[in-house]
């Protein structure tokens, strides 16, 4: 039962809440007037269902009247959080149960064949169901008040989520997008020299030689800078047109000049330096000047 009425949407659930309130309003007042009635001997032969109708319409009559206390909660519960605005729930909610007493006081004054005086109602029949009525319609009242202020707070809850869940899937879109664009590569390389850090720029390399467990960056200048790292490291902080032509070398192919194939193939670079190509790698070297 408790997982069927999880699956039912937050309009059903509320309605089912409040048809429950109100299905309990009337059973319990009908078995509490019947016992008062066989209690006090009030009346003979009075059968159940016959409290249960008269009870009935005056229920449904508290029903039809807490259509205002719904458009009214709509519009304003969860714009007036204040002070005011709870003292101007109450107010309707109080208005709304002398409406209730009133309406079923005359129609209790008609039904009986009663002759209708202002006496008789304002001394007998307002004063009997301002009693027995007015503490359970009000109570009645402040529950469909609670359970709809949840509803909207829980309506516009979803709303927002699912804006922020739309914003999350564009923001993401756009990161994807964006990150597409930019290239993540290294733009510098920083190597400590001493107690200082020399910052040389990576198109001004033209290779990279792999040195024990440090590499030498050679530059177009023809100095060269050794760096705590591993041509493998750098190999995927650098840019694709930095090319791993050997084990042992990384080579911008930038300053490529000519691709030697006789004999053991190596790379010539515009400074005439020679660069070994292992032949695992010639096929990448081939592939990228073609």
């Amino acid at each position: 039962m408790l997982h069927l009425f999880k699956q039912l949407s937050n309009t059903k659930r509320s309605i089912l809440i409040i048809a429950l309130i109100v299905i309990l309003a009337i059973t319990f007042e009908t078995f509490q007037q019947l016992y008062y009635i066989k209690r006090f001997q009030i009346a003979n032969d009075v059968a159940f269902l016959t409290i249960l109708k008269a009870q009935s319409y005056r229920w449904v009559i508290w029903l039809l009247l807490s259509l205002v206390l719904i458009a009214y909660s709509r519009t304003n519960t969860t714009k007036e959080k204040t002070t005011l605005g709870i003292l101007k729930l109450g107010g309707l909610i109080l208005g709304l149960v002398i409406l209730n007493i009133l309406i079923i006081s005359l129609s209790q004054l008609f039904f009986s064949g009663d002759h209708f005086t202002f006496s008789a109602l304002f001394s007998e029949y307002l004063p009997f169901f301002m009693y027995q009525k007015a503490p359970i319609y009000t109570l009645g009242y402040i529950a469909i008040s609670m359970i709809l202020y949840l509803y909207f707070e829980n309506e516009k809850l979803q709303i927002e989520v699912q804006e922020l869940s739309e914003l999350k899937t564009t923001n993401a879109r756009l990161f994807k997008k964006l990150n597409s664009t930019i290239d993540e590569k290294a733009s510098v390389l920083n190597i400590k020299i001493g107690n200082k850090r020399k910052i040389i720029p990576v198109e001004n390399i033209s290779w990279i030689e792999a040195d024990d467990y440090c590499v030498k960056v050679h530059t177009t200048s023809n100095g060269a800078y050794t760096m705590r790292s591993s041509l493998k490291a750098l190999e995927e902080k650098l840019s694709t047109n930095f090319l791993r032509v050997h084990r042992k070398a990384i080579v911008n192919m930038s300053f490529a000049k000519e691709l030697h194939m006789s004999g053991s193939p190596n790379l010539v670079l515009e400074n005439d330096m020679e660069i070994p190509v292992s032949k695992s790698n010639l096929k990448t070297v081939k592939d990228f000047l073609n």
